[in-house]
């Protein structure tokens, strides 16, 4: 099978595109004929072996990637099924966020991590949906407790979090505001938003307050947003600058040392396949399903320019997400 693996930390252009074996599903695992995935930073930062302290953590090696096929977003196909597998049938369409092996086009995927696939999406619209939308569905749920009626201020709304944010929150019941550039003002209105361009308003001197700031781009320091801040609302870090050595990791742990100093309720937002479940998938679907979310995408590859698709989501300017279609 076609795959693209990474030999090395680096650029997408030291990634190859191969022909490895396929894998066949263990005990347990489903064998899942991949039709799409999708970029996430989450990608880039194993690509790149970037913050270079994170290397020392489990799940990345120190010289090389410890996965050889990278990509966590992943919809497709199901194509044969291990012993004990009894939710999944060949045939079924389904999406997942997994540890690696999206960028390949096949993967084995335990049966726990599965999800049927959204009856109202494509291929290409499931695979932008589990890494942004678990993320923006535990920043508002988990950690920022939201409920219905609440004031909800999403910084870095035009992204792929963030636009899975606002719909998100605004399915909650709750009225939000989204910062964004100026050129994607439009867009964040579209999704049922207050739209305040940063370029050319601060939103950290409003008068308003917000029961939940969501933080995904970073750029502003949790002192300098205690301000909006509501007197029981809650700071949900999400994102940050990017750095060789530190960033983003240096950004988000010392605003959680700073929070309590300046009088705010804070709380790190950090999902894996590890720490969402199945049910987290179903409660998307029930969403999607409901018209109250939909994927945000901005470009979709073919497979065979996925080099240029990673340099394009690094760059930092996608509008929602970054899909490659098989």
């Amino acid at each position: 099978m076609k795959a693209f693996v990474m030999p090395s930390y680096g650029s997408p252009e030291l990634g190859q595109l191969a022909d490895i074996d396929q894998p066949k599903p263990a005990a347990g695992e489903v064998l899942v004929r991949v039709r799409a995935t999708s970029i996430n930073p989450y990608d880039w930062h194993f690509l790149r072996g970037e913050p270079r302290f994170a290397r020392l953590m489990p799940g990345m090696g120190m010289r090389r990637p410890q996965y050889d096929v990278l990509g966590c977003d992943m919809a497709g196909t199901v194509e044969a099924v291990g012993d004990g597998v009894t939710r999944f049938h060949p045939g079924d369409d389904v999406y997942a966020l997994l540890p690696a092996g999206g960028f390949a086009e096949y993967v084995a995927v335990p049966e726990g991590l599965l999800a049927t696939m959204p009856a109202n999406l494509s291929h290409e619209q499931a695979a932008a949906v589990p890494m942004a939308a678990l993320t923006a569905l535990t920043a508002l749920r988990d950690n920022g407790r939201i409920q219905p009626g609440q004031q909800v201020l999403v910084n870095g709304a035009s992204g792929g979090v963030g636009t899975f944010a606002v719909q998100l929150a605004r399915a909650f019941g709750a009225d939000v505001v989204g910062v964004c550039g100026k050129r994607n003002v439009d867009l964040v209105r579209s999704l049922g938003a207050e739209a305040v361009d940063y370029t050319s308003e601060d939103f950290t001197r409003q008068d308003r307050r917000y029961d939940i700031v969501v933080d995904i781009a970073g750029r502003r320091s949790v002192v300098a947003c205690r301000r909006v801040v509501a007197p029981k609302g809650t700071f949900v870090l999400v994102g940050g600058p990017a750095g060789r050595w530190l960033q983003p990791a240096g950004h988000a742990f010392g605003s959680m040392l700073v929070a309590p100093l300046v009088g705010v309720r804070a709380s790190l937002t950090q999902v894996s396949s590890q720490t969402v479940s199945q049910e987290d998938l179903l409660a998307l679907t029930e969403f999607i399903e409901a018209g109250q979310v939909t994927p945000v995408i901005d470009q979709t590859y073919p497979f065979d320019e996925i080099r240029t698709a990673l340099a394009y989501q690094e760059a930092g300017h996608a509008r929602g997400k970054v899909v490659i279609a098989f």
